[in-house]
């Protein structure tokens, strides 16, 4: 087709000044975290119920037919809504249609392949019907999923992640409630088929209000070019982070078995739980945000060493305390027990967790500012470490086997930290050493709350407030002047009627 007319903006973001990027982002950080918390805080509630409800075997089949379907997603995208997001200059009426047109043809054919593969993914893993409609239900979720593309990139490249998470709220009390509501009925499997394409319907409907943008098909050559630079190799990156992470996953249902890969979610689901408080809504602004610095290396090194420093003071406490508590709640809480055995792979998770708090940003950044070539690299080393270590420990020790491949990887990270060093330097001594010895130091103080007291929900609410106070009392000392600064400028920030 011949190419469509450029005169029709749909974004200032190139406009926008250093100060307003840095308020927005900042403003940005702190509303995803608040009300993500809450959002966060639902979402672990409702699982702690639905753990409560199914068993280990009725939540592995969605943890597992969910890692089979976000494989399939993977070629539903070529990555132009990130570089759409990343792009430096204006988006015109050409990238976005193309971007939309190309990302629907995708999808569409996506869902007729999974259709077809029904019957070969049923015999693999030897699914239920109730599965099988699952699988139909979360494919089908991927068709309105790929109508809010548009909307979700005109509000992240305006940085207005105030609205963006207005139909996050939306989804997730409406899939959570629903599926909360049927598994405590007895639907098992049935409560995330409804729950799903309950979630999907509202989530569309709500971000067409939030940003009206009318669908149109059309393909251009030269915004197919442009977005495709950044874009395919961006995709190659999440190709294989879904090959290393569902893909995976997908390896270990044959191994482990759907009541194995229900452990194993339940470890993942809690063990990664604090990143998903805190990490993923800094990551979602910074990345937009870095690449509005990305011509200011000053500016963009401090950037990146306040958001570790952010995710570090919120997530090393909360793992810590959730490696030393998990053990007693496993035994106090009532129908829990059969999650005992996953407290082992709980702690390795945890692990891990730590490392991902600190490559992750710095993943991000070298994706913001088109290191991407870097990060694709670092993706195929932790990709192959993952299929050789992952699987083989699997088919020895089995779940615990798996999990401690996955910390083999992890270790790994250090390479990752080494190598964007290179090109952001970070402060890790403020950022990250500060955080870890408070997190330590509270880690100390609840082991020995519970030598000296029995097991009871007393000694659970002990922990967490001697916890709590050992952390921030310990914290303060060390990084007075850091958390000073740092809050002065919040308040000078919220104050200000600049930015909206």
């Amino acid at each position: 087709m011949s190419d469509l007319h450029k005169t029709e903006h749909f974004d200032e973001t190139a406009e926008l000044s250093l100060e307003v990027i840095k308020q927005r982002a900042v403003k940005g950080v702190l509303a995803l975290t608040g009300r993500t918390f809450f959002l966060q805080l639902v979402a672990l509630s409702a699982t702690f119920a639905l753990t409560v409800f199914l068993d280990p075997k009725e939540y592995g089949v969605f943890f597992l037919v969910s890692a089979i379907v976000n494989i399939f997603t993977y070629f539903s995208d070529i990555g132009f809504s990130a570089a759409a997001i990343q792009k430096k200059e204006k988006l015109d009426n050409d990238e976005l249609t193309t971007t939309f047109t190309i990302q629907q043809g995708l999808v569409i054919g996506l869902v007729v392949i999974i259709f077809a593969a029904t019957p070969i993914i049923k015999n693999i893993y030897n699914f239920s019907d109730e599965s099988v409609y699952l699988l139909w239900a979360l494919s089908i979720s991927l068709v309105f999923s790929s109508l809010k593309t548009i909307p979700s990139v005109l509000l992240e490249r305006r940085l207005e992640f105030n609205k963006l998470i207005i139909p996050q709220i939306v989804e997730v009390i409406a899939f959570y409630g629903i599926a909360v509501l049927l598994a405590w009925k007895g639907f098992g499997v049935a409560s995330f088929t409804i729950a799903v394409l309950v979630r999907s319907i509202l989530g569309l409907f709500t971000i067409y209000i939030i940003q009206p943008w009318m669908p149109k098909y059309g393909l251009s050559k030269n915004a197919f070019r442009g977005l495709i630079k950044f874009g395919l190799p961006y995709q190659l990156n999440i190709f294989l982070a879904v090959l290393k992470d569902d893909g995976m996953v997908a390896v270990l249902g044959s191994i482990l078995g759907p009541g194995g890969v229900g452990l194993l979610g339940w470890a993942q689901k809690w063990g990664f739980a604090p990143l998903r408080f805190f990490m993923d809504q800094v990551i979602k602004v910074t990345f937009p945000a870095f690449s509005r610095l990305q011509d200011n290396p000053l500016e963009l090194s401090k950037a990146v060493s306040r958001s570790i420093s952010f995710i570090s003071i919120l997530v090393f406490p909360s793992l810590v305390g959730l490696i030393l508590t998990a053990p007693i709640l496993v035994r106090l809480i009532p129908k829990y027990g059969k999650w005992e055995p996953a407290l082992f792979a709980l702690s390795l998770i945890c692990f891990n967790a730590f490392w991902a708090a600190v490559t992750t940003p710095l993943t991000n950044v070298l994706n913001a500012i088109g290191k991407i070539g870097i990060t694709f690299k670092l993706m195929i080393m932790w990709t192959v470490l993952t299929l050789v270590f992952v699987p083989g420990l699997a088919l020895l020790y089995g779940l615990n086997g798996a999990v401690l491949g996955y910390s083999i990887v992890g270790l790994s990270s250090v390479i990752a930290i080494i190598i964007a060093n290179k090109f952001i330097k970070v402060n890790f001594y403020e950022s990250v050493f500060k955080p870890l010895f408070a997190s330590l130091v509270m880690g100390v103080v609840i082991f020995l709350t519970q030598v000296f007291m029995y097991e009871n929900v007393l000694l659970i609410v002990v922990m967490i407030l001697l916890g709590l106070l050992t952390y921030v009392t310990t914290l303060f000392i060390i990084a007075k002047d850091t958390l000073t600064e740092d809050a002065k400028k919040v308040f000078t920030i919220f104050r200000s009627k600049k930015v909206i």
